[in-house]
């Protein structure tokens, strides 16, 4: 197996937003089935792409691959290849395996001023981003020396073009409350873990109302963000996309409000104590 096959799959499954891992074996002594380097990829459904040996070390192998797909957490994995392990090569094996790691996906729908600003700090932030334009009948976005839409699809075939996953954070800004709504509406049938409406507290209140009057509970109506980002008193719209991108960022890092004081570089100063105190009456 070319590891070359393993890097362009690994590519495609990034792509798709698969779940995979990556073993490796990093160390081998003896008669060993793989040498060091040796690398099988593992799928979250279970499809393999190379192999570290086979038997009893591959079984193991993909056993700890699963845990490692679901935490997100590598691990390394020692064999004993002897009798009393149920092999009987007398070597010594290491298997290394981690997560193949899934960017945060954001999915912009609606290819406007603050969609155009916030996607392209957002790609600078770490993020894989899908910028859609939900008017495929026309918009004028694409004469107005905007970058192009990775999507052209009308609102209701979104979700069934653009993968979502619990690392998915939707924006909505289309042109109209109609589509906002619309989109808002199929945005929560998804497992995406964020979901924010550009708009302002009265169009919270049409968005519940609406919500409402297609049956939906009040905890759906509780997972959208309206309005959206941080409070900042943006007004601009490149004002507006910081303060959307540093509320992905916020969620990114799970740092919830409450939890800002104990983060790195977030704590606040102590009182003055004698040394301070000495220093500011020289």
């Amino acid at each position: 197996m070319d590891d070359l096959q393993i890097y362009e799959e690994i590519i495609r499954l990034k792509k798709e937003r698969t779940p995979a891992a990556l073993a490796m074996v990093v160390e081998s002594e003896g008669s060993s089935p793989r040498k060091a380097g040796a690398k099988m990829l593992i799928e979250q459904g279970g499809r393999l792409l190379g192999t570290v040996g086979g038997g009893k070390i591959e079984a193991d192998t993909i056993e700890a691959a699963v845990e490692v797909i679901k935490n997100g957490q590598p691990r390394t994995i020692p064999f004993s290849l002897t009798e009393e392990h149920g092999l009987v090569c007398g070597g010594r094996v290491l298997v290394y395996v981690e997560p193949i790691l899934l960017a945060p996906h954001l999915v912009a729908i609606g290819a406007g001023h603050i969609g155009q600003t916030l996607t392209k700090a957002a790609r600078e932030a770490g993020f894989q981003v899908t910028l859609v334009d939900p008017h495929p009948e026309g918009s004028d976005y694409r004469n107005s020396g905007f970058i192009p839409a990775d999507l052209v699809c009308p609102a209701q075939e979104v979700f069934a073009q653009v993968p979502i996953d619990q690392n998915s954070f939707i924006l909505i800004a289309t042109r109209n409350h109609r589509d906002d709504f619309f989109v808002t509406r199929n945005a929560l049938a998804t497992k995406a873990g964020y979901i924010g409406l550009l708009g302002s507290q009265r169009k919270k209140s049409a968005l519940q109302a609406n919500l409402e009057q297609a049956g939906m509970p009040q905890e759906a109506f509780e997972r959208v963000i309206c309005p959206v980002g941080l409070d900042l008193g943006a007004e601009t719209p490149e004002e507006i996309a910081v303060s959307i991108l540093a509320q992905l960022i916020q969620r990114r890092r799970n740092h919830a409000a409450f939890r800002l004081r104990d983060s790195p570089g977030r704590g606040t100063l102590p009182e003055d104590g004698p040394f301070q105190a000495a220093a500011a009456a020289r």
